[in-house]
């Protein structure tokens, strides 16, 4: 009620209301202080199923979660067969909402909404700017509604992961939380946790086209010496590979590489070594975010953040320490993500969630 502000009797009523339509159930009571105990609530996981769809350069993944944002079943496809075709990506998008909803023996046609991250902007016109995957003005939105029958919505993966962390994951609790998605690119969202059920706090830049080396490597942007260059997961793998006593790898896809680098890692040799140069460079373009924006949390997220994560997090913190001002840096808590593997596709699933509860609960017409 406090954070509400509304009174007691306006917030029994529409609890009532919720309750009554099914999406909020009571979950037991707590003792108070004085007076009767405090019954608690909670979603309805039964209300409803949402669809979140993680449309990244290494992997499709379409997850089906309950009103919870509890996974029910995934498919994941490996992407480069593709070649990043805005046509035949939409195809895995059906194929994999198909298989999801197949295997949970669920209508398509019902699930309360399908949301989709992209690494790009979108915008309101639904066009999509993805210059990593190559897409310049594609009208992916349309092109999904050919062949999803439930509700859409397309947004912005960092966007979407830093809502589904500050609700789900590691961001909970913080006023100012950055969400750092590393994978081939580097995304970050800066959330802010008293407003995010209203999905309009959360804010994106590309962190990873930030110039760290004047001159430095050259990116696929364009440009030269951006993060990307240095920390994303495909530099991070040329990086072993041009150091001395670096071992072939067994796979071929990139996300298995990256997963053979940070074993190898454990003993001392080229993969620590090109792990610890990572992880300069990650605290390097962490410490320039807390320098600018101050937050009180940076959260490592996104698949090459969960593979790399527990394996650096001591290094990066360090690099953090040294390149942040000592007065910003001794507020500021650096985590992991807590999602996994599932992180994005869950953030896209909180889309058609903040539409139910920025609607009081009504469904939206497709």
């Amino acid at each position: 009620m406090h954070a509400s502000g509304l009174s007691s009797a306006t917030v029994s009523n529409v609890v009532s209301d919720l309750v009554s339509d099914g999406l909020v159930e009571e979950a037991g009571s707590i003792d108070s202080d004085g007076g009767r105990p405090r019954t608690l609530l909670q979603v309805q996981p039964g209300y409803a199923q949402v669809i979140g769809v993680d449309v990244g350069e290494t992997h499709l993944q379409v997850g089906l979660f309950d009103c919870a944002l509890s996974t029910v079943e995934t498919a994941t496809y490996l992407i480069a067969e593709t070649r990043l075709d805005p046509d035949l990506v939409a195809r895995l998008v059906f194929a994999g909402v198909a298989e999801v909803t197949g295997k949970a023996d669920v209508d398509p046609a019902g699930v309360l909404g399908v949301g989709v991250g992209v690494p790009g902007s979108v915008q309101a016109d639904g066009l999509v700017h993805a210059p990593t995957l190559g897409w310049s003005g594609v009208p992916f939105a349309a092109m999904l509604r050919s062949g999803i029958s439930a509700p859409l919505y397309v947004d912005n993966c960092a966007r979407t992961l830093g809502q589904a962390e500050m609700w789900r994951g590691a961001g909970r609790g913080a006023d100012r939380a950055i969400i750092a998605l590393l994978g081939v690119g580097l995304g970050a969202a800066m959330t802010t946790g008293s407003d995010s059920y209203h999905g309009a706090t959360s804010t994106t830049s590309e962190w990873g086209h930030t110039v760290i080396q004047v001159g430095g490597l050259p990116c696929r942007c364009g440009s030269r010496g951006c993060l990307e260059a240095y920390v994303g997961a495909e530099a991070i793998l040329d990086r072993y590979q041009g150091l001395p006593g670096a071992m072939a790898f067994e796979t071929a896809d990139t996300e298995s590489r990256l997963s053979e680098v940070v074993a190898r890692a454990a003993e001392p040799g080229a993969a620590a070594e090109a792990l610890d140069i990572t992880a300069e460079y990650l605290g390097i373009g962490i410490a320039n975010l807390i320098n600018l924006l101050t937050p009180d949390r940076v959260v490592l997220s996104g698949w090459a953040g969960a593979t790399l994560g527990p394996a650096i997090l001591p290094a990066v913190r360090d690099a953090v320490r040294r390149h942040t001002l000592d007065y910003m840096y001794g507020h500021t808590l650096i985590e992991l993500g807590q999602l996994g593997q599932e992180a994005v596709a869950l953030g896209a699933a909180t889309l058609p969630i903040v539409d139910l509860l920025a609607t009081t609960g009504r469904r939206k017409a497709v």
